[in-house]
């Protein structure tokens, strides 16, 4: 493996922060029911607390996990060598990057977040093949134009030639749907034709009253979060087109034949829509 990896934090609006122990952290939280060890007391608590209302929290969040790993690795099938992975997350096994140089060596990728701690892992876990190469930057999201036009994301990316954006579980952080619709799409604007999108956000259509108890204690106790319907995330994919099988629950979306001992999510254990789409 090789160390070809760079990240930056962008002079953007704000400083970045310390890392915060005091209050719980969404990609804390995640670890943290991930079975990951990079959490604090205080994100534990908050998990469990959410748990306690929806015991199948771990679940969704393995699902959105396998969701990614397959639309990942469906792009570089498809002959994608670039990805922009927004809201990576802490760094946990398998990686995008780990799923696409699999299959292609030379596939390039860069990773945003804006947590510190995330910041803090990247250095020591992200590391590329010796024939592609990773960047990490630390930014806001919503910072979509200083994101696309930052010196580590241009010097590994060529937009001349096909991107796969990927945003998964970081729309139902921003409240307003027409915010979000937007900001999907001036990630996707400077991108060419033959790019992709995969996209995953919260429902509680598969289990209303206990996904929406759950959501309702995970924006008390962690941060705000926006439940969308069907009808809500379809608009995201508008002006692309999406392969089958479309919009669906994440563990309905091309299923992984099953290892000895899984066994298939129920619906009623999943609270995240997703898709992949193809900007033509």
């Amino acid at each position: 493996m090789s160390d070809d990896m760079s990240w930056t934090s962008l002079p953007l609006s704000h400083e970045p922060p310390e890392i915060d122990t005091s209050v719980p952290h969404s990609a804390r939280v995640y670890d943290f029911v991930l079975g990951g060890k990079d959490n604090y007391p205080v994100d534990r608590e908050a998990a469990q607390q959410i748990i306690k209302g929806w015991p199948e929290l771990a679940i969704s969040m393995r699902e959105n996990r396998k969701f990614m790993h397959r639309t990942a690795r469906f792009f570089a099938e498809q002959g994608i060598d670039q990805f922009l992975d927004i809201g990576t997350g802490i760094p946990t096994s398998p990686n995008l990057h780990q799923i696409v140089q699999q299959i292609n060596p030379s596939a390039r990728v860069v990773y945003v977040d804006n947590d510190p701690i995330v910041l803090a892992h990247a250095g020591a876990r992200l590391h590329s093949t010796r024939e592609g190469r990773i960047a990490y930057i630390h930014a806001d999201m919503k910072e979509a134009e200083a994101i696309l036009s930052s010196p580590e994301l241009t010097d590994t990316l060529d937009f001349d030639r096909p991107v796969a954006l990927s945003m998964i579980a970081v729309l139902q952080f921003i409240q307003d749907d027409e915010e979000a619709y937007d900001l999907v799409k001036r990630y996707l604007r400077p991108l060419p034709a033959g790019s992709w999108l995969a996209l995953s956000t919260v429902t509680a259509d598969s289990s209303p009253a206990s996904i929406g108890s759950a959501s309702a204690e995970y924006t008390k106790r962690v941060v705000p979060i926006r439940s969308r319907t069907l009808a809500e995330v379809e608009p995201f994919f508008d002006g692309l087109e999406l392969v089958e099988p479309g919009v669906t629950l994440v563990n309905n979306w091309r299923p992984a034949p099953l290892s000895d001992g899984e066994r298939r999510a129920k619906d009623t254990e999943v609270a995240m829509y997703g898709g992949a789409a193809l900007k033509s």
